[in-house]
């Protein structure tokens, strides 16, 4: 299984090597940047250009929620190992922990001078990986959102 999410604001989960659609997303209103699964496989989360980070319930079929608070694009996002966590990458130059629990944006990381394109959770850890156009990489320690 592949999900994959483009200019049409839809997000699509293939089966492979078949390539039958199994499952779309639709909710955003803008280009999608990123999709990455739960790692216990239940959800997703996506990033768009709308500003925004959805979480989708892949048994319900249909986004649970929708975590707004940065100013530009966001460019990508990721599931922490543990918990329930998620990062989120943006054009703002910032980055975010967001608690799907709250609902709420636990951290805002700022730091770099550029748009921040990728984000990730080193594994069964508190640090954060985060990379930039103004040519930066960041360690971060989301606990005390503090570069390493």
């Amino acid at each position: 299984i592949v999900v994959t999410g483009g200019d049409d604001h839809v997000w699509k989960m293939w089966a492979l090597p078949a390539g039958n659609i199994l499952m779309a997303g639709e909710g955003h209103t803008d280009w999608l940047s990123g999709c990455c699964f739960r790692p216990s496989g239940t959800q997703l989360v996506t990033s768009s250009g709308d500003t925004t980070v959805r979480v989708w319930d892949l048994s319900k079929r249909g986004c649970i929620l929708t975590l707004q608070g940065h100013a530009r694009a966001v460019r990508d996002c990721s599931w922490y190992s543990w918990g329930d966590f998620v990062g989120s990458a943006s054009m703002d130059c910032t980055s975010k922990i967001w608690d799907v629990s709250s609902e709420k944006c636990r951290y805002t990381m700022r730091g770099h001078k550029d748009s921040v394109n990728s984000i990730e959770f080193l594994p069964f850890s508190s640090t954060v990986l985060t990379s930039s156009a103004d040519k930066t990489l960041s360690l971060w320690d989301f606990r005390t959102v503090s570069r390493l």
